[in-house]
């Protein structure tokens, strides 16, 4: 559904802020490895993460690292999907249509408005950390490692 830079964006920032805080900060190696990223792709994606958007922090030097603040983690899992600048992903026709509206509608409109409306309402109500207590609690998980 969405690019592999937003795929892996979404679960750098889960596993953050499930493993971090303020205190103890999260390293590049560490974190490309739990989130099955090469590590190059993955500082690409953190970085467009710390610079502008604010989600996550960094600190250079000796005990530095990545981490994300408690105001941070209250933040709904679409601010990543801005961050990444996939928020669009969400309203574009299934079809890749550009003239597809409630007048003009492709085939599959009708049935995929309602999903759609239900994918942004939960990527809205969702909070970063709402996912980082489903990997805390064991009843989830976002590598893909055995």
């Amino acid at each position: 559904m969405f690019l592999k830079t937003t795929e892996y964006a979404l679960r750098a920032v889960i596993f953050i802020a499930q493993k971090s805080s303020e205190e103890k900060k999260m390293g590049l190696p560490e974190i490309a490895k739990a989130i099955d990223s090469p590590q190059s792709f993955t500082a690409k994606i953190l970085q467009q993460l710390t610079s502008g958007n604010k989600i996550i922090s960094s600190v250079r030097g000796p005990n530095g690292g990545f981490f994300i603040s408690e105001k941070s983690k209250k933040l709904p899992v679409y601010a990543v999907l801005e961050a990444m600048r996939e928020d669009e992903v969400l309203n574009k026709c299934v079809l890749g249509l550009k003239l597809c509206s409630e007048t003009k509608p492709c085939p599959m409109h009708a049935h995929y408005k309602l999903i759609k409306q239900q994918l942004i309402k939960l990527f809205e109500t969702k909070t970063i950390q709402h996912l980082a207590d489903e990997i805390t609690t064991g009843n989830s998980f976002i590598g893909n490692k055995k």
